[in-house]
């Protein structure tokens, strides 16, 4: 079996290079992983723990030259949510000058400085990035899009929730697959009908069905100067033009919303859940109970702030315990930890109330049982990987649809 060769950027503990590897088609020749908010880079000593630390770098991503970057067939990453705007251009130059310490410009420019440039693109992010910022509705993506046109790359998009399709988590993110105009999935998307691709013919849709109905669908042309695209795209609209489906290829963007078919069987938080012997300080104590209940429940309330400000709050009540009968809710960088939370799942054993183990958070994202156990990573920053980490079979099922549609 030919293998694709793959560079991996914020490879966290290795999802991607976890849901990759299990097709059978891919090879990582150079990784990088660096945790700029702590000094321990805890992620990165999992990360060569499990693979090695052969042509695995850690350090800043910002900081290494491109020409130390090997050649790939594919560039995967979850790359950080951030702003996303261009401040302006540089002068004499193909690259594009964004915000300071705005790690997508770190993508865009290895592809720009490399000479054999990788003909795939495998991207994941929130899939709040389809609506970023909140002034300005789509803007960040429509950035995104249209520098990675600039490249000769065309862009599908999906916005996939695990759970609707049988995986054990509600974990939605959005999935991006770059294709380089000199390779053939290129050539195939521009000669597709977007519909057709969209809900049966892309890579994406090979990988993860949808019924063949597309709603809301749109078509708008992304400006070609980047700087009056960033000051202007979208601009006084209260929603983004960008639904959870769509394409962009030579600046033209259709757009549309999908919907999940599946009909297999779904992974519970029941099934997740560890029979060994779980350690007492995960059993919530009698006395916090009514401190996770109150977290959890309904609220209206006056409160008020530092300044002296009161104000009326209000929430919603969220399950507690957590049903087992359901996926489990998203994995929170949270997670860990004995104190009283909305967010943190709790479960009801016939031992009683407790949180989740980090077995069974790696479980929730479809990782191996104890990848992240490791001497000197406390179970809290186990919790905390999982939280940033992505639903391993998400990767498996688009890198093995993505395999086919290259080799052929």
């Amino acid at each position: 079996m030919k293998k694709l060769k793959v560079i991996e950027l914020f490879a966290g503990v290795g999802g991607f290079r976890l849901g990759l590897e299990q097709t059978g088609g891919y090879e990582v020749v150079w990784s990088n992983q660096w945790e700029p908010s702590t000094k321990t880079q805890h992620a990165s000593m999992v990360y060569e723990a499990r693979f090695g630390p052969k042509n695995h770098s850690n350090t800043s991503i910002e900081e290494v030259p491109t020409d130390k970057i090997p050649d790939a067939d594919v560039l995967v990453g979850g790359f950080p949510c951030q702003d996303y705007s261009v401040a302006t251009t540089l002068q004499n130059s193909k690259g594009l000058l964004g915000k300071k310490g705005v790690l997508w410009w770190s993508i865009h420019r290895i592809l720009s400085e490399k000479k054999h440039m990788p003909k795939y693109l495998f991207l994941e992010n929130v899939d709040r990035l389809l609506k970023s910022p909140s002034s300005q509705r789509g803007r960040d993506f429509a950035v995104m899009l249209r520098s990675l046109d600039s490249l000769g790359y065309a862009v599908e998009w999906r916005v996939i929730n695990a759970a609707d399709y049988g995986m054990p988590q509600r974990r939605r993110r959005v999935f991006l697959l770059g294709y380089y105009k000199t390779g053939a999935v290129y050539d195939r998307l521009q000669e597709t009908d977007p519909k057709a691709w969209l809900s049966s013919e892309g890579t994406v849709a090979s990988a993860f069905p949808v019924s063949a109905v597309i709603e809301d669908q749109k078509t708008f042309t992304l400006e070609p100067d980047m700087v009056q695209l960033s000051e202007q795209f979208n601009a006084g609209e209260k929603l983004s033009p960008f639904q959870n489906s769509g394409i962009c290829i030579n600046g033209q963007v259709f757009t549309g919303k999908t919907f999940p078919e599946f009909d297999g069987e779904h992974t519970v938080l029941a099934d997740i859940l560890t029979c060994d012997q779980v350690p007492t300080e995960f059993y919530i104590a009698p006395e916090d109970i009514e401190k996770w209940a109150y977290l959890k429940g309904s609220k209206k309330e006056v409160r008020t702030a530092k300044n002296g400000f009161s104000y009326n709050y209000s929430e919603g009540s969220m399950q507690f315990p957590d049903a087992l009968d359901r996926p489990s809710r998203t994995i929170i960088t949270g997670e860990g930890g004995k104190s009283p939370s909305r967010f943190k799942h709790v479960v009801q054993t016939s031992k009683g109330l407790r949180r989740l183990t980090p077995l069974e958070l790696e479980r929730s994202n479809m990782f191996p049982d104890h990848h992240t156990c490791l001497e000197g990573i406390s179970d809290a920053k186990r919790a905390f990987f999982m939280g940033n980490a992505l639903v391993v079979g998400v990767v498996e099922r688009l890198g093995k649809s993505l395999y086919e549609k290259i080799v052929q």
